[in-house]
């Protein structure tokens, strides 16, 4: 397959288009990033990389890293973390507090952000620094020992964080929350501000197209099991109230976030990541669904 003529195709087809979005200036400091921002890395598991535009440049992944925290969870405790946190799709807002209520504090899936505080605090029940642990994971699986978190974004989080906040206090109230929320808190804000290029991210994917394993190393991360579990979570609840649609499009198991990234994965195949800050009414990047349903479209072939 000739990925780099796709990808060239896809980048002169999508620049051309009006970009409907915006970026996420409920967080001040994603609002500052360069809303014309493009960039799409392909790597493939029987070919070498290939990217466009911004692919090299680091952008905070937000949402995406709840694949890694997920990851991380289901190591420590496996089939037990269902009974805390479901795998149904929302069919709401990522950050809704009605339905969170309504079902007694359990969320629907680890992917909207009342999931993905239960599993922080999963993480900090194992780990002596779940920060560390996260960031040492993502290092390894993605071969950057420069990734890091950012600041300044972690800051401005937690300085507007008063929706997070409600959801982390929430959950408390019915006993589905085990240590400090603002601890938990703390930890969840500073896992979305990783910052990491469209290469890390797809090259960190690929345990999840590669059936648990490290491609370079034959490494198994997770059971092939998990993996096909995680893929499964991505396909449904990946692109939270948008997650049907994705599916219907693109035809791919991914995740997106509000920095504007999105990174998708077909088993056996490939992983990629595209990344264009100005999203959607649903939160998803509107260049990167359009460039992703382009790639599937153009290849011939998706997981259906």
């Amino acid at each position: 397959m000739e990925y780099q003529t796709i990808l060239n195709e896809i980048q002169d087809e999508v620049l051309v288009l009006e970009s409907k979005g915006a970026v996420a200036d409920y967080i001040p400091q994603l609002g500052n990033v360069d809303a014309t921002k493009f960039g799409v890395y392909l790597y493939g598991i029987e070919s070498e990389g290939v990217s466009l535009g911004n692919a090299f440049e680091k952008f905070s992944i937000q949402s995406i890293s709840k694949v890694y925290s997920l990851v991380l969870a289901m190591k420590v405790l496996d089939k037990d973390i269902w009974s805390r946190v479901g795998v149904e799709p929302s069919g709401d807002p990522f950050n809704s507090l009605t339905l969170l209520e309504y079902e007694n504090g359990i969320p629907r899936n680890p992917f909207i952000n009342s999931g993905a505080i239960v599993v922080a605090d999963i993480l900090m029940s194992y780990y002596q620094n779940p920060k560390e642990a996260l960031l040492n994971f993502v290092r390894k699986i993605s071969g950057n020992d420069a990734i890091d978190y950012n600041e300044k974004v972690a800051f401005s989080e937690k300085a507007h964080g008063y929706r997070n906040a409600s959801l982390a206090n929430l959950i408390k109230s019915f006993g589905n929350i085990h240590n400090d929320v603002d601890a938990i808190l703390d930890f969840y804000f500073y896992q979305c501000s990783l910052e990491m290029s469209c290469q890390d991210l797809a090259k960190s994917f690929m345990i999840f197209a590669n059936k648990g394993m490290l491609l370079d190393s034959d490494e198994v991360l997770i059971e092939p099991q998990q993996a096909k579990r995680i893929n499964a979570i991505m396909q449904t609840c990946g692109f939270y109230d948008e997650s049907g649609e994705f599916s219907f499009r693109v035809g791919l198991p991914g995740k997106s976030g509000v920095g504007g990234g999105i990174v998708a994965v077909h088993p056996g195949y490939y992983s990629v990541a595209v990344w264009s800050p100005k999203l959607n009414k649903k939160g998803n990047s509107y260049l990167g669904i359009e460039a992703l349903e382009r790639l599937t479209t153009k290849t011939g072939f998706s997981i259906f």
